[in-house]
């Protein structure tokens, strides 16, 4: 009797959701955050690294769904 292994899953099997973001997502992500900072400070030049900075912490920290 032959015992049969357990396939790995695969990223194909999964919902959008339960991935990790790609690096695009994450920029993305990242850029619409770092966007609505820029507007909330009436987009003042000089501040935009910060802003960037800021987003990606705040993408970087929120919980992943599984």
């Amino acid at each position: 009797m032959s015992k049969s292994k357990a396939k790995p899953k695969t990223q194909g099997g999964k919902n959008r959701e339960s991935r990790p973001d790609t690096s695009l997502e994450r920029r993305q992500k990242i850029a619409e955050a770092a966007y609505y900072k820029a507007e909330q400070r009436g987009f003042a030049p000089g501040l935009e690294e910060g802003d960037w900075l800021d987003a990606e912490k705040e993408i970087d920290d929120e919980p992943r769904e599984s």
